[in-house]
């Protein structure tokens, strides 16, 4: 309109130029309508980018507490700073899903759509092992309430809630009373001799604390990991004093009991044909030169397919290969002169090859783990841009052997044997190739390492395929071993090397008895307690007593 030459309006018949008006009117409301909008897509074009950028920065949150969360120990946090962090991480996790679900929501609006039902949280039920207290809840009038009725109700059902209790560690007291018996007529003429039952025997002769108190401490020390002061603390709350000092007495004195089970199940342990095997360093209180040093758990424990669980601990002061020969050489004296044969699971620290040195050891066979393989190439991925192509493919082919393991769960070990050669053989030698393959064309660097680790070590790696009792990996006792780097995020360090002797006993049938436990059941018990006179206790449970 504006490139158009200018109209002289006077000259034009007024139809015209009313015409002519009301088009130029118009013309100008569109052009304002037109600026409208162009603000308005302006404006929204904002609010996308603004929530783009939300939802960028929210994922990318997310990514970063799931890495925190379910990250290898590679990453920025250890597996113990992210433990102190978890119901934190929880929250914020929760916290962004919520924002996340809103803005998302507005992004993309479903007025339409069927709302969609509710999802019922799954509670996990409640062991049937624990005892229950009946509390029956009954109206005090049972007649029809109807006028003109006033017949006697009939129970018809019930409704049935349970809700989980706790009742506080409470101490109490044995008082063994032994009655002293005697002839009166033989006393009488001097001959009397009084009869009394002997001394009950206790893990500490003549001290205040019976055996269930002693095996409290140990287990609250090297199980729950709470030092001696936060013991004494939590006695001082029910009112009975308990210095660190006397617990620490305590301790030893049941550390010491405990040394002849330590041995037997020693016996057991190394009875197994097929062991995992490794070590973590722990620090050691050095006095002399006020500061601590590096001594080693040697960690030891049946295959994890073996049906017959158990781990044994040996504190040590070094890493060196005599430790665990030293170990295994069955010298003590019920052993003597039996070493242990079988296959070991361990990784490719050299301090086992002199422990599984055919000449020195027969007998004995050595199966690598495939976890510590495939490790090499999942360090070359990072979640980041640069991950190696190779790596990346490597770890493909490894997913697919492990998932064709886990079918083999619960199988004799026949059965795993040949479901291995049917199965997971053929995926072992197509790594292989591939492997040779790729090590031709890579020049070297990481990723030449991590493929020469795997193939350097291929029949020990691959010797489970010919064995259904041996594992795929050391996986299982790298789990064993954990308990220690919790413990020593607690207690700091050992104080001395017979402190570390000490816990190796106590840790080893801990661990042990945690890989076996099974609830225990007894028969019903009854107990007053104190609700109306109608409560009772019913399916009590026979608790494994610390004392036993």
């Amino acid at each position: 309109m504006q490139d158009l030459p200018p109209i002289d309006e006077h000259r034009l018949p007024a139809e015209a130029a009313a015409v002519i008006a009301r088009m130029r009117q118009r013309i100008e409301q569109q052009v304002g309508e037109i600026e409208r909008r162009d603000q308005e897509i302006e404006r929204r074009d904002r609010e996308i980018a603004w929530r783009d950028m939300r939802l960028e920065k929210i994922q990318l949150e997310l990514a970063r507490l799931k890495r925190w969360k379910f990250g290898a120990k590679t990453e920025a946090m250890t597996a113990q700073q992210r433990a102190l962090f978890a119901q934190t991480l929880i929250e914020d996790e929760a916290a962004l899903q919520a924002q996340l679900a809103e803005l998302q929501a507005k992004l993309a609006p479903t007025p339409h759509a069927p709302k969609a039902t509710p999802r019922q949280p799954r509670r996990q039920a409640l062991p049937e092992h624990l005892q229950r207290v009946e509390h029956h809840h009954e109206p005090a009038d049972t007649t029809c309430a109807n006028e003109g009725c006033g017949a006697p109700m009939q129970r018809v059902g019930e409704d049935v809630s349970e809700k989980l209790d706790i009742i506080p560690a409470q101490f109490f007291v044995h008082r063994h009373i032994y009655g002293k018996w005697a002839c009166r007529c033989c006393s009488q003429r001097g001959q009397g001799r009084l009869r009394q039952e002997p001394a009950e025997p206790d893990v500490i002769d003549g001290g205040i604390p019976a055996s269930g108190l002693v095996a409290h401490t140990l287990i609250s020390r090297f199980a729950d990991h709470l030092p001696y002061y936060r013991q004494e603390a939590i006695n001082a709350r029910a009112g009975v004093h308990t210095p660190r000092s006397t617990l620490a007495a305590w301790a030893g004195a049941g550390g010491a009991a405990l040394q002849p089970l330590y041995e037997a199940h020693k016996r057991f342990v190394l009875s197994a044909a097929v062991l995992h095997a490794d070590e973590t360093p722990i620090p050691l209180l050095d006095p002399g030169a006020g500061k601590t040093k590096k001594a080693f758990i040697w960690a030891y424990a049946r295959s994890q397919l073996d049906p017959q669980p158990g781990v044994i601990y040996d504190f040590c002061a070094g890493r060196g290969a005599q430790y665990p020969i030293a170990f295994l050489a069955g010298l003590d004296p019920p052993r003597a002169g039996l070493p242990w044969r079988g296959t070991l699971v361990c990784d490719r620290y050299s301090g086992y090859a002199p422990v599984l040195d055919a000449s020195l050891h027969p007998g004995r066979t050595a199966a690598a783990c495939a976890a510590h393989a495939r490790r090499k190439f999942e360090e070359l991925t990072p979640r980041n841009a640069g991950a190696s192509p190779v790596a990346l493919q490597a770890l493909q082919r490894w997913a697919r052997i492990y998932h064709v393991e886990s079918h083999f769960a619960g199988m004799s070990a026949e059965d795993r044997r040949e479901g291995r050669q049917r199965l997971s053989k053929p995926l072992w030698e197509e790594l292989r190739v591939w492997l040779e393959l790729e090590r031709g064309r890579v020049s070297g660097g990481a990723i030449g390492e991590a493929i020469n680790y795997s193939l350097n070590h291929w029949s020990a790696l691959t010797l489970h395929l010919d064995d259904g009792a041996v594992p795929i990996d050391n996986n299982h006792i790298g789990q064993q071993i954990k308990p220690w780097k919790l413990g020593a995020k607690n207690w700091l360090f050992v104080g001395s090397e017979l402190a570390g002797e000490r816990a190796a006993i106590v840790m080893s049938l801990v661990q042990s008895a945690k890989l076996n436990s099974r609830p225990c059941k007894s028969p019903t018990t009854r107990i007053n307690t104190g609700v109306s006179g109608r409560s009772r206790m019913v399916n009590s449970p026979g608790m494994l007593s610390t004392g036993g």
